[in-house]
Protein backbone atom coordinates (compact mmCIF):
# COMPACT_ATOMS: atom_id res chain seq x y z
CA UNK A 1 0.00 0.00 0.00
CA UNK A 2 1.51 3.39 -1.41
CA UNK A 3 0.77 6.03 1.58
CA UNK A 4 2.04 8.90 -0.91
CA UNK A 5 1.42 8.46 -4.17
CA UNK A 6 2.22 11.97 -5.45
CA UNK A 7 5.22 11.59 -3.72
CA UNK A 8 5.99 8.14 -6.06
CA UNK A 9 4.70 10.33 -8.95
CA UNK A 10 7.66 13.06 -8.33
CA UNK A 11 10.53 10.27 -7.57
CA UNK A 12 9.44 8.17 -10.65
CA UNK A 13 9.68 11.47 -12.44
CA UNK A 14 12.73 12.50 -11.00
CA UNK A 15 14.23 8.84 -11.62
CA UNK A 16 13.06 8.73 -15.43
CA UNK A 17 14.78 12.16 -16.06
CA UNK A 18 18.16 11.27 -13.99
CA UNK A 19 18.48 8.58 -16.72
CA UNK A 20 17.08 10.48 -19.67
CA UNK A 21 13.87 8.55 -19.84
CA UNK A 22 11.53 9.68 -23.11
CA UNK A 23 8.59 8.66 -20.77
CA UNK A 24 8.03 7.21 -17.66
CA UNK A 25 4.67 5.47 -16.24
CA UNK A 26 2.78 6.29 -13.30
CA UNK A 27 -0.71 4.37 -11.36
CA UNK A 28 -3.31 7.09 -12.58
CA UNK A 29 -5.67 8.98 -10.45
CA UNK A 30 -7.22 11.93 -11.39
CA UNK A 31 -4.87 14.41 -8.83
CA UNK A 32 -2.03 13.12 -11.06
CA UNK A 33 -3.86 14.35 -13.88
CA UNK A 34 -3.79 17.05 -12.91
CA UNK A 35 -0.32 17.46 -11.71
CA UNK A 36 0.76 16.47 -15.22
CA UNK A 37 -1.88 19.03 -16.70
CA UNK A 38 0.37 21.39 -15.09
CA UNK A 39 3.16 20.03 -16.04
CA UNK A 40 2.66 20.31 -19.86
CA UNK A 41 0.60 23.78 -19.59
CA UNK A 42 3.92 25.13 -18.44
CA UNK A 43 5.96 23.40 -20.53
CA UNK A 44 8.36 21.05 -18.31
CA UNK A 45 6.77 17.82 -20.36
CA UNK A 46 5.61 17.45 -24.05
CA UNK A 47 2.15 15.43 -23.11
CA UNK A 48 0.53 12.95 -21.06
CA UNK A 49 -1.72 9.82 -22.07
CA UNK A 50 -4.01 7.76 -20.13
CA UNK A 51 -3.42 3.79 -21.21
CA UNK A 52 -6.17 1.76 -20.05
CA UNK A 53 -5.35 -1.63 -18.73
CA UNK A 54 -5.90 -3.92 -16.25
CA UNK A 55 -6.25 -3.48 -13.27
CA UNK A 56 -6.09 0.13 -13.47
CA UNK A 57 -5.26 2.59 -15.80
CA UNK A 58 -1.73 4.21 -16.25
CA UNK A 59 -0.53 7.75 -16.50
CA UNK A 60 2.18 7.75 -19.66
CA UNK A 61 4.44 10.98 -19.68
CA UNK A 62 6.37 12.22 -22.66
CA UNK A 63 9.26 14.05 -20.68
CA UNK A 64 10.52 17.11 -22.49
CA UNK A 65 14.75 18.23 -23.08
CA UNK A 66 16.21 21.24 -24.32
CA UNK A 67 17.78 20.86 -27.74
CA UNK A 68 21.44 19.83 -26.28
CA UNK A 69 19.68 16.91 -23.89
CA UNK A 70 19.64 19.88 -20.99
CA UNK A 71 17.04 18.46 -18.72
CA UNK A 72 13.65 21.02 -18.59
CA UNK A 73 13.15 19.57 -14.91
CA UNK A 74 16.59 20.14 -12.08
CA UNK A 75 14.94 19.46 -8.94
CA UNK A 76 11.22 18.39 -8.39
CA UNK A 77 10.49 18.02 -4.59
CA UNK A 78 7.49 17.59 -2.56
CA UNK A 79 6.02 20.12 -0.29
CA UNK A 80 2.85 19.22 1.26
CA UNK A 81 3.18 15.60 2.96
CA UNK A 82 0.12 13.75 4.37
CA UNK A 83 1.58 13.96 7.92
CA UNK A 84 2.52 17.72 7.32
CA UNK A 85 -0.14 19.32 5.16
CA UNK A 86 1.01 22.66 3.79
CA UNK A 87 -1.61 25.21 2.77
CA UNK A 88 -0.79 29.17 1.15
CA UNK A 89 -2.82 31.87 0.72
CA UNK A 90 -2.44 33.32 -3.10
CA UNK A 91 -0.66 37.00 -1.63
CA UNK A 92 1.30 34.24 0.09
CA UNK A 93 2.73 32.63 -2.81
CA UNK A 94 6.48 33.75 -3.87
CA UNK A 95 7.79 33.15 -7.40
CA UNK A 96 10.02 29.95 -7.15
CA UNK A 97 13.69 30.93 -8.20
CA UNK A 98 12.35 34.94 -9.50
CA UNK A 99 10.16 32.72 -11.90
CA UNK A 100 12.00 30.61 -13.51
CA UNK A 101 10.38 27.30 -11.28
CA UNK A 102 6.71 26.67 -10.51
CA UNK A 103 4.48 25.65 -7.36
CA UNK A 104 1.96 23.07 -8.21
CA UNK A 105 -1.39 24.02 -6.19
CA UNK A 106 -4.47 22.08 -5.30
CA UNK A 107 -6.99 24.47 -5.39
CA UNK A 108 -10.93 24.21 -4.86
CA UNK A 109 -11.18 24.93 -8.53
CA UNK A 110 -8.51 22.19 -9.06
CA UNK A 111 -4.81 21.54 -9.57
CA UNK A 112 -3.17 25.03 -11.07
CA UNK A 113 0.74 26.71 -11.05
CA UNK A 114 0.93 29.14 -8.59
CA UNK A 115 0.63 31.80 -11.64
CA UNK A 116 -2.53 30.91 -12.40
CA UNK A 117 -3.43 30.74 -8.54
CA UNK A 118 -2.47 34.10 -7.63
CA UNK A 119 -3.85 35.60 -11.24
CA UNK A 120 -7.36 33.81 -9.79
CA UNK A 121 -6.85 34.89 -6.24
CA UNK A 122 -6.63 31.63 -5.27
CA UNK A 123 -5.07 29.52 -2.38
CA UNK A 124 -4.74 25.67 -1.37
CA UNK A 125 -2.77 22.84 -0.81
CA UNK A 126 0.96 23.26 -2.06
CA UNK A 127 1.75 20.01 -3.58
CA UNK A 128 5.19 20.59 -5.54
CA UNK A 129 7.98 22.74 -6.57
CA UNK A 130 9.33 22.09 -9.93
CA UNK A 131 12.55 24.08 -11.36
Amino acid sequence: MMTDPIADMLTRIRNSVSVEHPTVDIPDSLLKRGVADVLKREGYIWDFEVIEGSPGNTLRLELKYGNNGEKLIQKIRRVSTPGRRIYSKARDLRPVLNGMGITVISTSQGVISDREARQRKLGGEVLCEVY
